[in-house]
């Protein structure tokens, strides 16, 4: 039954709900700037003096012709839920004010009509859900008058409880002793945390799999640790040489969760780790035989507009018109022609594919393999991951990163075009989609978005990258390569500061904005001149700050921050350089080694990252594992065993000896994360879906909390660093997969598969 209710009521209620009733609408009010809605393309939404406004062209015939709307709304089954909103028009139009199910069939809940006019109205309606849904949209839909109009929303406001899989998820953290559930290597650091408000030292004990204990030992108190908001102590088995699967530790009357010693813990880690690439592929047909029961699928986006297929493909794409991207970039930025970008990687839970973020996930794949070169391993060559191409004599990472580099080719600005030789910054769709949703059904308009320095120089660094890496095995590619590096980069001089701006985030697709691309630059300078060893790159590396600054950053390096990337890069190539150049490198990046260390150090659960705000940020486990890859290739350059215990104990957080006691790697340890946030990896919003596959990473803990899910369970309050997450698929901004992530990972396990 659905009852209205004054405006006043639902403030009220607002104020004195329990602690169980959250606001699943992010910054409704509209005091932030920040646009989480989407809109169809005949509409430019903006937030003006605290509202949410569109202007609604005339001409159109249906409600839903012009709409705006909020995806991932997760509702609980039988529980009761109030909508209300203010809304006002000038002159007047039609509004349809829905709650349903975002995607098909659209099953809906709510159904309101009203006259906009001058002057705003209120209104509120409570209903209850029949059934579980994790993502429920608000829609607005405008269409049907025969006159231009304006129409503007405030206060938009849907309340009711978190749902509850995140609220017992996240409550659930027993045993309060927290090791790295996969294991440690016979002869690396063995450590775990305890939880524990204890004063004195703790006996402990470690089991064996029959339960004999085998070695034993005091804790170390570590006091109050304000990334987990609670006491520990450190416990230290390093000294124990056994080896085998199930121990367990026992203390304070609890028992850890089972793990390994074993020297060959990762090797298969790294093969899941890198075979994640393959699912995440787009314009190919996933073969199950390859990718695992479950996991095949049809092609995703390579149907042509008009075709009569659904799917709005990626064969001729054009970029977003002008009506649409002024509102975006301040200028009625277009263009004349379309683009063939299929392929590629999608980027994260979504269809999105984007150049700066492929750009550093390719680059780190290829780094794990250029190790192996150097260091004369095979442990990455042909036949080690699961994609069809195995079997080809070439390399499986090198065939894995042929398909984004490929794809990042096809997005270069066509010669005789303003922008010529420049990169789009990305393609996806032109408003967002609903979970669960294959690919090959995406029936969203596709997109080319403007062209970037940032996306420029990433595939500049990318690509001369590549060239050196495939000239054994396709000297023609290694020379495409080549030639498109040198032009981006000669493009991105040319436009050093053309930026995709945080504006162009509204809609069907992440910003990826950075409007300092200084790093970008020494990022491709230091490829290009690695590939080619010409002076004009050295010069260009010579002359940026960067040259003279600190190499690696507290915070860890990604894909808005590529500069200790880099610092790496420079270094495990030194042999490039002259001897003075090669010193400089090699100890700038040990000094940004031994500041993560001291870092490590004061972290009572092992990891090196501590951002000196104490907030973790978003995607927060791959800055884990990109400061762990410092420490690594620390120790691949200087020999230092205590950049190699660092690198192995900085694992353990990812893999369970965390706050939560949980792997943040589906399908590794106990207790892992598999409902991470994605449109086909969805068996936690459709039993007919798969869950991400083995070897998918988790974003993990991010401080922001800015999804409705994260904000209904933490609320207000916020929450320890540590504890800013929670396995659930409507958790956008703690839980979504990303390829820049399983490339972190990829790269780290790569590294510790060899150890």
């Amino acid at each position: 039954m659905r009852q209205s209710l004054p405006f006043a009521f639902l403030m009220l209620a607002c104020a004195t709900a329990q602690a169980s009733t959250v606001q699943l609408v992010q910054n409704g009010g509209f005091e932030s700037d920040q646009i989480l809605w989407w809109a169809t393309s005949n509409l430019q939404i903006v937030i003006d003096r605290g509202k949410l406004c569109a202007a609604v062209p005339a001409g159109t015939a249906n409600p839903w012709d012009a709409m705006i709307g909020i995806n991932d709304l997760p509702l609980l089954k039988d529980q009761s839920y109030t909508f209300g909103f203010g809304y006002q028009g000038d002159p007047e139009g039609p509004v349809r004010a829905l709650v349903q199910k975002q995607s098909a069939p659209f099953s809906l809940y709510v159904e309101t009509k009203h006259i906009a006019g001058k002057g705003q109205k209120i209104v509120a309606t409570t209903f209850v859900a029949d059934v579980d849904q994790p993502n429920a949209q608000i829609a607005f839909q405008l269409g049907g008058s025969s006159t231009p109009w304006r129409v503007c929303f405030d206060n938009v406001s849907l309340r009711g409880p978190g749902t509850q899989s995140a609220s017992l998820e996240r409550q659930e953290t027993s045993p309060r002793i927290r090791v790295n559930q996969l294991g440690y290597l016979p002869d690396g650091p063995k450590r775990s945390t305890l939880v524990t408000s204890a004063k004195a030292p703790l006996e402990f004990t470690v089991l064996d799999s029959l339960g004999t204990p085998v070695h034993s030992g005091k804790s170390e108190p570590r006091g109050v640790d304000p990334s987990a908001g609670t006491a520990v102590h450190v416990i230290d088995f390093s000294a124990f040489e056994g080896s085998g699967d199930g121990f367990t530790v026992k203390v304070d009357g609890e028992t850890s969760w089972p793990f390994a010693i074993d020297s060959r813990l990762y090797a298969p880690l790294r093969g899941d780790a890198l075979s994640f690439f393959y699912p995440m592929r787009s314009g190919i047909a996933i073969d199950e035989s390859v990718a695992g029961q479950g996991y095949g699928r049809l092609a995703g986006h390579i149907s042509r507009p008009g075709g009569g297929d659904t799917n709005q493909g990626d064969l001729d794409v054009p970029c977003q018109p002008a009506v649409v991207s002024t509102a975006i970039y301040g200028v009625p930025w277009t263009c004349s022609y379309t683009l063939d970008v299929t392929g590629g990687w999608y980027d994260a839970g979504d269809h999105g594919k984007y150049v700066v973020n492929g750009g550093i996930a390719v680059a780190q794949i290829m780094a794990a393999f250029e190790r192996q070169v150097k260091l004369k391993r095979d442990g990455l060559g042909d036949g080690s991951l699961s994609i069809p191409e195995s079997g080809n004599n070439v390399p499986d990472v090198l065939d894995e990163a042929r398909w984004e580099l490929e794809w990042m080719l096809k997005m270069i600005v066509p010669a005789g075009d303003p922008y010529a030789g420049m990169v789009h910054h990305k393609v996806h769709d032109n408003k967002w989609t609903g979970i669960p949703l294959l690919p090959h059904d995406d029936g969203m308009i596709r997109e080319l978005h403007r062209p970037s320095t940032a996306a420029t120089l990433n595939l500049a660094a990318a690509s001369a990258q590549g060239a050196r890496l495939f000239r054994p095995y396709d000297r023609d590619f290694a020379d495409q390569l080549l030639s498109s590096a040198k032009s981006a980069y000669q493009a991105a001089k040319a436009n050093p500061a053309l930026y995709s701006p945080a504006s162009d985030g509204n809609s069907g697709g992440g910003a990826y904005d950075d409007i300092d691309v200084s790093d970008e630059f020494f990022w491709a300078a230091a490829e290009l001149f690695i590939t080619t060893q010409e002076p004009l790159y050295l010069e260009d590396l010579k002359a940026s700050h960067h040259w003279s600054a600190a190499a690696i950053g507290r915070g860890g390096f990604g894909w808005r921050d590529v500069g200790g990337f880099a610092w790496l890069e420079l270094a495990v190539n030194s042999d490039k350089l002259s001897t003075q150049y090669a010193q400089k490198i090699v100890g700038t990046v040990l000094a940004g080694a031994d500041m993560l260390l001291a870092l490590q150090a004061a972290e009572p659960f092992g990891h090196s990252y501590s951002p000196l705000n104490g907030k973790y940020e978003w995607g927060s486990n791959s800055s884990v594992l990109n400061n762990a890859i410092v420490l690594a290739t620390a120790f691949d350059l200087s020999g230092d065993l205590k950049y190699r215990s660092g690198a192995l104990e900085a694992m353990d957080y990812i893999l369970g000896r965390n706050a939560l006691n949980l792997s943040y790697i589906t399908g590794y340890g106990t207790r892992f994360s598999h409902r991470q946030h994605s449109r086909w990896f969805a068996k936690a919003a459709d039993p007919d879906f798969p869950e991400p596959p083995k070897g998918a990473l988790a974003g993990g803990a991010n401080s922001s909390i800015q999804d409705p899910v994260a904000q209904g369970l933490f609320g207000a309050a916020g929450c320890a660093a540590q504890l800013c997450y929670v396995d659930d698929i409507g958790a956008w901004s703690l839980n979504e997969i990303a390829i820049n992530w399983n490339a972190a990972l990829g790269q780290m396990s790569s590294w510790l598969a060899d150890q």
